[in-house]
């Protein structure tokens, strides 16, 4: 088959195959075999239990599949598996159940081993007849769930058919009462096989080997074979391919005879072999829409053309000889005696007449090589070459030439791929002499470039594939002198292909071929420096080969660029040409290619003429300048820029504009300059009508053009730009960022950070107030969070290109203009915005955080005075906050920045606590560090909460961390921050400043979800793990206090299920505390009690019965059982009335005052400062509110509400 190890018409869709593949033979020995055995011995305990059997049942499964790829690692432990196994299924006490789980493992044993090596360890002795076919007659074949278990027992009646014995003599005596007679073994395993040959599940397949074994036998075939093919002949007729009971029938009818034609004996076959194929001819099979039945067709048809043929090896066959890989690679080995090819003697019977069932069984097979179904054309190409084995030598050389009529440019692809399959399969046998390569090969040559347009797509890499599988064949099958005179032609097709065919089972076919004619012929040139560079892996991995179509083009291109200096001259005077003359191609993948093309070689032939100071038109012509100028305005004429091939073009010329001004084409004052500045700027324009997968590429190529147009044609002086140019330009963009669309602001943001300095020269204040204005978060924008990260991108860039110069804002970065920069990036790092696509926000910290380090690095470098203390202390805490959150990538990010800005030379100036970090973060532990891995970052970052300056922001982004969802996250920093908090408990002062810092986290994000609920956790898991306890003997420790009442804020009129669930269980974790704080808790729970979601009263009274347990002393040691009996057994989601009386009940046993019920006062309808009538604000669920006598509570306790 095709080298492949994939399907080859498929895509190249292997994200990490190249792992697989490397790991496929990794394995040595069955490495599970004692947890095996375990699992099989627990089946007795586990097959009566649903979930434990299915467990047991899935671990198998994963065992076994690791060894798909290497079955025969199983070969040892087959025997003591299946005698486990089997012990099970004899054993007469066996329920049902196990019987059937026993004979499930062993099918999943079967699926990885196969059935044919597996056949042979069943037991198979006289006495397991009768009770294996008891077994199978016991079986329901309507029951789709123990199908594993017929499948299983059809194959063991398989091999115990095999017994060396007469069938009858099992019998005994028939007549068992007078007038009664017993069915005889043989006729009720005929009776099972054809009542299971129709049947839909796979012991159709089973039973099909057990009618080989059974018609076949000596006893049997005298008197049944001719019966079963006459029921087989019956139903092929009867059935029709247009129903499904049809299709089954004709599938398990196919198999049985199929695999009879290929056990039994030719004497045997032979009387029917005629009929079948009569038979099989009015069935019409091949126009059946059925591949399986197209494919088992061909099988049949080729197993009637072996029984017609006699079994002989065919004299003139074409053999090697003796084969030697190590003597084939030596290249200056002594010249070795030439080896004649060995010859059988000639056959007598060579020229016996055919039989008249070949020819159809021939054209038949040849009809099978065109099918549309691979495995049909697969079956086709190895009967054909099975026929040609047995033919005489002029049959089967018209069978060849036959094959090679596949290769007409009139055929389908599928004719050329089975063309391609049965020349490898003539070529393997030696059924394809020598005489006939002068005809193969070109064809093959033809089928390795092999590729048909079919509307927007195009087939071929399947014919691709199997031409690279025929050069494989050919290396093993012919000597070298044979080949030797197409050696160039095909190692040079090989390695093109190998190279830069597009689809990855396609280059890894023709590496392996390459390969293959390496070692096998050693006449290829180069061959192993060859392999070394484009070996199987090599070129399948996508990050060095070819993604897609249009990547292939533009690699091409780059290949075509390293090529030119090779030969300038032909280069310019040959391929180029050609190439201009291909940019007007009405084919749109040959005219972006193009394009492509000529903006690489251009650029190409400037770097060769630069190298001896001379211009490129030394290299280019007149006429081929002028084509290239042209290029843009043909396409703009034609309108081919609109449309679905538009993004291509304008990408491409994008890439023309910038490859032709850095070769400084004489076009300086031409009119082109401004078609190429209105093609730049309507990219940028509409990049929302662009595709989301390419619009960034196109971005950046038309952003890569302005940069390269504007730093050649629109200087007047060195330094110094035109007036007229600059005023229009810079003034068009600066509108163009209030566009409405957010991809514009995107594009023209990039493109002022693209701009030469000279071009900003006076203008940067103007230019960074439009990009502030960009970057500023407003209701109105609030979702462009990538215009926001463009500008800030933009900022940074400009501050790099313009440098820093004192006294002159409107110039460069100085005094004057640093704070704004300073406080558009700060400003930007608070930007937390989600959509659809989640935390688009971090993308604009990221741009942030880069800006501001290469901001201060340019600061520190040239003048460190302008970074004031209070900047850089925001920058340094700000970036620590970010480097301690929860998103890996972003969080390694900060991190880097935050080491570079600590590490850098020369210091940057005013860093807080620059010792302690410098000790904390050794410069050393820099690269060893991996901050995408919580394990490695969050232990480091917690260190900083020991640092005053640092606390409040780590804290911050800390909180979100082990408020998180993350499991790893939530891990890893959960145990570093209890490390600190276990670090500091001897410290009352560090541990009351930790928890005013963390009250005042909590207080400036009150009402703010994305930090107050993962805070509510946070304070939940500190409470349960006893961080506050040195706290707890303070009686209402103003820390307890605030706690409480900043949480009752944070929950009151919630309705946000996991804020209220979270709020419960802070409430009992500070229940822990004495005094009026565990009073105000209680109160608070028994409020929650009541509340109007029935989930949240179900919660509060299971978190509160834990409580309970938890702190013994908050309920008197006598009341205790009653609290937990009340706690437990009321049904809390059931109505209020019913659920208050309890909640009462329970009041009081707390040692907690009632809520009381009040009137709730309607509001009255006010009118707005506008004049305009207020609307009636809605009535509450229930007229009524709980109170709670004043002496008892504060005035921001929660109120309940009713149903």
């Amino acid at each position: 088959m095709a080298l492949g190890d994939a399907p080859a018409a498929g895509g190249p869709d292997e994200e990490a195959e190249d792992d697989a593949l490397a790991r496929g033979a990794a394995l040595e020995a069955f490495g599970e075999s004692a947890e095996t055995r375990a699992l099989l011995a627990r089946l007795r305990e586990v097959h009566g239990g649903r979930a434990a059997r299915e467990r047991a049942e899935e671990r198998f499964r994963v065992i076994m599949d690791k060894y798909q790829e290497q079955p025969h690692l199983l070969d040892p432990h087959l025997e003591w598996m299946m005698n486990l196994l089997l012990d099970m299924v004899q054993d007469k006490t066996s329920p049902t159940a196990l019987v059937h789980l026993a004979f499930k493992f062993l099918y999943i044993i079967t699926k990885v081993r196969g059935y044919k090596i597996f056949l042979r360890l069943f037991p198979h002795e006289v006495a397991d007849v009768e009770p294996v076919l008891d077994m199978v007659a016991g079986q329901d074949p309507k029951d789709h769930e123990t199908w594993e278990t017929r499948y299983m027992l059809l194959l063991w009646l398989s091999v115990t058919c095999l017994i060396p014995f007469d069938l009858s003599r099992l019998d005994g005596n028939l007549l068992t009462q007078p007038g009664q007679a017993r069915m005889s073994i043989m006729d009720r395993i005929l009776q099972i096989a054809e009542s299971y040959l129709v049947v839909s599940d796979k012991a159709r397949d089973a039973a099909a080997v057990l009618v080989s074994r059974f018609i076949t036998r000596p006893d049997v075939k005298q008197q049944k074979m001719a019966g079963f093919l006459d029921w087989s002949l019956c139903t092929l007729a009867r059935s029709s391919f247009q129903t499904l009971e049809g299709v089954i029938a004709m599938d398990g009818t196919l198999q049985a005879l199929a695999q009879i034609f290929k056990h039994g004996k030719r004497e045997d076959c032979l009387p029917y072999a005629a009929t079948v194929l009569q038979c099989l001819d009015g069935c019409r099979l091949p126009e059946s829409s059925q591949t399986l039945l197209r494919k088992l067709g061909v099988k049949l048809v080729q197993r009637l053309g072996l029984t017609f043929l006699k079994p002989k090896v065919a004299a003139w066959r074409y053999q090697r000889g003796c084969r030697s890989l190590a003597a084939n690679l030596q290249h200056r080995a002594p010249p070795r005696p030439e080896q004649q090819p060995f010859l059988t003697p000639p056959d007598r019977h060579e020229d016996d007449d055919v039989p008249e069932g070949v020819e159809s069984v021939i054209e038949q097979l040849l009809v099978g090589l065109k099918d549309k179904d691979t495995v049909v054309r697969w079956s086709a190409a190895k009967g054909i070459g099975r026929m040609a084995g047995r033919l005489p030598k002029e049959l089967a050389d018209d069978v060849v030439g036959s094959v090679l009529d596949c290769f007409s440019f009139q055929e389908t692809d599928k004719a050329w791929h089975g063309g391609c399959l049965a020349l490898a399969e003539l070529g393997r046998r030696g059924l394809l002499l020598p005489s006939r390569l002068a005809e193969a090969v070109p064809v093959i040559l033809k089928a390795l470039t092999y590729e048909e347009k079919r509307g927007a797509c195009s087939v071929g890499a399947n014919v691709r594939d199997a031409a690279c599988y025929v050069c494989w064949s050919f290396a093993r099958a012919y000597e070298p002198r044979e080949l030797t005179p197409f050696v160039p032609a095909i190692s040079s097709a090989l390695v093109i292909a190998a190279v830069f065919d597009r689809n990855v089972n396609c280059r890894r076919a023709a590496s392996a071929a390459f390969q293959e004619n390496v070692g096998r012929q050693g006449t290829f040139p180069h061959g192993i420096d060859i392999l070394t560079a484009a070996d199987y892996f090599a070129v399948g991995n996508r990050s060095n080969c070819f993604l897609v179509i249009r990547v292939i083009r533009e690699l091409a291109a780059k290949a075509l660029a390293n090529l030119t200096p090779r030969a300038p001259e032909y280069s310019a005077t040959h391929v180029f040409p050609r190439l201009l003359s291909m940019t007007r191609s009405p084919d749109l993948h040959t005219r972006h290619g193009a394009v492509l093309a000529c903006a690489e070689v251009a650029y190409a032939l400037h770097r060769l003429a630069a190298r001896e100071s001379r211009p490129v038109t030394d290299y280019l012509d007149e006429k081929a300048v002028q084509g290239l100028r042209q290029v843009h305005q043909q396409l703009c004429e034609r309108q081919l820029y609109r449309g679905l091939g538009g993004e291509l073009m304008r990408q491409a010329v994008c890439l023309l504009i910038e490859n032709l001004s850095l070769s400084k084409m004489p076009f300086k004052g031409d009119t082109i300059i401004d078609g190429w500045q209105w093609l730049i700027d309507d990219t940028l324009r509409s990049l929302h009508l662009i595709s989301s997968h390419a619009r960034q590429q196109l971005k950046d190529a038309a952003v890569s053009a302005l940069a390269a147009l504007c730093s050649e044609y629109y200087v007047q002086e060195p330094g110094q730009a035109d007036p007229a140019v600059q005023e229009g330009l810079v003034g068009r963009y600066l509108a163009e960022l209030q566009s409405p669309e957010e991809m514009t602001r995107c594009g023209f943001s990039t493109a002022l950070g693209a701009l030469p300095g000279f071009l900003l020269k006076g203008r940067v204040q103007q230019v960074l107030a439009g990009l502030r204005a960009v970057a500023r978060t407003s209701p109105q924008d609030v979702s462009f969070a990538e215009s926001r990260r463009d500008a800030l991108k933009a900022m940074a860039r400009i501050c790099r290109t313009v440098g820093v110069k004192a006294g002159a804002p409107d110039e460069a970065v100085c005094k004057e203009n640093v704070s704004q920069v300073y406080g558009a990036l700060l400003g930007c790092l608070g930007d937390y915005t989600t959509d659809s696509r989640g935390d688009v926000g971090a993308w604009v910290r990221e741009a942030a955080m880069t800006g501001l380090m290469e901001l201060t690095l340019l600061l520190g470098r040239s003048q460190p005075e302008l970074i004031e203390p209070h900047v850089c202390e925001q920058v340094m805490c700000r970036v620590a906050q970010q480097a301690s959150e929860k998103i890996d990538r972003f969080r390694a990010h900060a991190a880097s920045v935050f080491l570079t800005l600590l590490h850098c030379d020369p210091p940057t100036p005013h860093v807080p606590h620059r010792a302690e970090l410098e000790r904390l973060f050794p410069r050393c532990d820099v690269a060893s560090v991996n901050w995408n891995a919580p394990s490695q970052a969050f232990p480091r970052v917690t260190q900083l909460l020991g640092l005053p300056a640092y606390r409040y922001h780590v804290l911050l982004g800390l909180v979100v961390s082990v408020g998180g969802l993350t499991e790893s996250t939530v891990r890893h920093s959960t145990q570093s921050l209890f490390a600190f908090m276990k670090g500091i408990q001897g410290d009352p002062r560090a541990l009351e400043s930790f928890g005013g810092t963390l009250l005042q986290v909590f207080e400036d994000n009150l009402l703010n979800d994305r930090v107050s609920l993962p805070l509510l956790r946070t304070l939940d898991q500190m409470l349960a793990n006893g961080c506050f306890e040195a706290l707890a003997a303070e009686e209402d420790h103003p820390f307890c206090v605030k706690l409480l009442a900043l949480c009752k804020e944070e929950i009151k009129r919630s309705k946000d299920i996991h804020k209220l669930q979270s709020g419960i269980a802070v409430f009992c974790g500070t229940v822990q505390f004495c005094g009026a704080v565990r009073r105000q808790a209680l109160l608070q729970l028994c409020l929650l009690l009541c509340h109007p979601f029935p989930l949240i009263r179900k919660s509060t009274a299971s978190r509160a019965y834990e409580m309970v347990l938890t702190y013994s002393d908050v309920v008197d040691a006598d009341a205790l059982e009653e609290v937990l009996a009340v706690l437990s057994n009321t049904a809390w989601d059931a109505k209020l009335p019913g659920v208050r009386a309890q909640r009462n009940r329970l009041c009081d046993l707390l040692g907690v005052p009632r809520p009381q019920l009040v009137p709730k006062v309607t509001p009255r309808r006010r009118h707005s400062t506008q004049g305009r009538e207020a609307p009636v604000l809605p009535l509450a669920l229930s007229s009524r509110m709980f109170r709670v006598p004043q002496s008892h509570c504060r005035p921001f306790l929660s109120v309940e509400g009713e149903n």
